[in-house]
């Protein structure tokens, strides 16, 4: 990443881990590693049912993103299928998901949406290929601004 890039580049944002059941895997993180739900919604554009975990007292450092299927359409769906569950995606958090996907566009980088979508929280979220991304699905994420 060059220096201009960097800049807009803030923060790990958080992993992402695809599940079949979001209530049983909360219950794994929470129970065996004292994680807390910090947020908790479901994205019917996305297909998706999810919940941010933070470590306690941690609530604006890395998060684990679970991430379970509305339906067999869904990307998630499609993911746990062809992979199983598991790892599905890294987050950086960026001051702005449209410059910093023009700059990856610039290096070459094919990114999933022309435009950002609706992340969490109303985030704008955008994803790097991860055919060109070392096969890691990268996403950018843009917070809110409240």
């Amino acid at each position: 990443m060059n220096a201009d890039l960097a800049r807009f580049v803030t923060a790990i944002d958080h992993v992402g881990i695809a599940v079949p059941d979001l209530d049983a895997a909360i219950a794994f993180y929470r129970d065996n590693f004292g994680l807390e739900v910090a947020h908790e919604e479901v994205n019917e554009e996305q297909g998706v049912r999810e919940a941010m975990l933070h470590a306690p007292g941690d609530h604006a450092g890395t998060a684990i993103q679970l991430l379970a299927p509305l339906n067999e359409d869904s990307t998630i769906a499609k993911f746990i299928g062809r992979s199983g569950p598991g790892l599905q995606q890294l987050a950086y958090r960026v001051s702005d998901v449209d410059v910093a996907a023009d700059a990856l566009r610039a290096k070459g980088l094919r990114l999933l949406y022309d435009t950002a979508k609706r992340g969490t929280s109303d985030s704008r979220v955008n994803f790097v290929h991860p055919k060109d991304a070392g096969g890691v699905l990268i996403e950018l994420v843009e917070p809110a601004k409240h």
